[in-house]
């Protein structure tokens, strides 16, 4: 095990970068990563470990463990850690802009053309889309559900939080499903292995470490007041999207039912509208918390557009982001915790059941219409499941399915 001085050192050695050679190594990953989130954890490592050797792969898989334990969206969380640690707070602002500007300009425009598509075609488009959204969240559903719920003590769990959810719809029941969750493997998970990652420090003080925390749980606890008080629609999205992305464990597809209880549920977005952007976003490289920008220029009151992607794309990153920056100089000790590593097993299989609900509602009874519908999706999911398929080939694919299945 490395000293405490070895461990400075190695993170004083990697810090040397500047914020431009941060922005355009990133900007590199955010044109090019496509596939999800476990996807850019790939495309970062041969990038910055293996090319760039920015850091070894224990510091890497260090900083990775780090941000799969915490909410929030876990490969832009990387990569602002990676950009902090190369290039300090310019650095990991620089990291945060490049990998997700790409994506978020992209869908920005798809929502305001998709307002030019009309008549048969664009309801057939629109359709495809949806379809698309089912055979993405099964491939999600399917591959967590390996991952998360290997035995029955989480299988139990993840079937739990799908009652919760169906019981208690909109965003109550899915912070008491993770709750739920998080008890539950206290209780059922604390037999499971210890994991011992490597040490590997971040200049962030302590006093940084705790502004941070307080400044998250602030604006959780006063936004949807100020909202409340000021009748203000701008503050209301930002403090919808600001909870979705304090709330979102196990990576980005798990955002979907939250958004999808935030804003179509009071009319702000169409539930067509909504799940046709989710269709759009897995054509996109980078994150998939770029979706916000998508809602933010299709919402119904104003502000829209420009204004209104800015406001939601701002206030689902910065919740991850805070808890990032304010976890940093207590990781180390807490994650060694078997209590806390038995209550996070817990958390992420009550996920698999939350994502599990929502792959039936909103997502399937809104796509799948007839067998023609059914035969897509599924051709869509062998694609993504068995042969691999690059995403953006299966939206084009099921986005033309849909368009003539629509005009049949």
């Amino acid at each position: 095990m490395k000293s405490s001085e070895a461990v400075h050192e190695e993170g004083a050695a990697h810090r040397n970068g500047t914020p431009g050679e941060v922005f355009f190594a990133f900007l590199k990953l955010g044109l090019t990563s496509f596939g999800g989130p476990i996807a850019h954890l790939g495309y970062f490592r041969d990038e910055l470990v293996a090319r760039r050797k920015w850091l070894d792969e224990d510091g890497f898989a260090d900083i990775v463990a780090l941000c799969q334990f915490l909410p929030g969206p876990a490969s832009s969380q990387l990569g602002f850690a990676l950009g902090l640690l190369r290039g300090g707070p310019l650095g990991a602002l620089a990291a945060w802009t490049a990998f997700t500007l790409p994506s978020a300009i992209l869908l920005v425009i798809f929502a305001m053309a998709a307002t030019a598509f009309d008549g048969p075609i664009g309801a057939g488009l629109q359709h495809g889309l949806k379809i698309v959204a089912v055979a993405v969240v099964a491939q999600a559903v399917w591959g967590m559900a390996r991952n998360l719920t290997p035995d029955r003590q989480r299988a139990s769990i993840a079937l739990a939080a799908v009652l919760i959810v169906v019981f208690a719809p909109g965003s109550v029941g899915q912070v008491a499903a993770i709750a739920f969750g998080a008890l539950g493997g206290f209780i059922l998970c604390r037999n499971g292995p210890v994991t011992n990652a490597t040490h590997f420090a971040f200049r962030v003080s302590r006093a940084v470490g705790i502004t941070s925390l307080a400044a998250f749980f602030l604006l959780l606890g006063l936004l949807p007041i100020i909202a409340t008080a000021t009748a203000s629609q701008g503050v209301s999205m930002f403090d919808a999207f600001y909870r979705s992305g304090a709330l979102v464990f196990g990576g980005g597809h798990v955002v979907l039912p939250l958004l999808q209880a935030e804003v179509v549920a009071p009319g702000w977005v169409t539930n067509d509208a909504f799940l046709a952007g989710y269709g759009a976003a897995q054509a996109v490289p980078g994150p998939i918390f770029t979706f916000a920008a998508y809602l933010g220029a299709v919402m119904g009151p104003a502000p829209r557009g420009i204004l209104g992607a800015t406001i939601c794309l701002v206030a689902i990153f910065l919740p991850g982001f805070l808890l990032l920056v304010g976890t940093l100089p207590f990781w180390d000790s807490f994650r060694k915790r078997p209590v806390a590593q038995a209550a996070m097993r817990g958390a992420n299989a009550a996920v698999v059941g939350i994502l599990g609900a929502a792959l039936y509602s909103p997502v399937w009874t809104s796509a799948i219409l007839n067998p023609y519908d059914f035969a897509l999706a599924l051709v869509g999911f062998i694609l993504l499941v068995v042969w691999k398929s690059p995403p953006w080939v299966v939206v084009v694919l099921l986005a033309a399915g849909g368009t003539l299945v629509h005009l049949m």
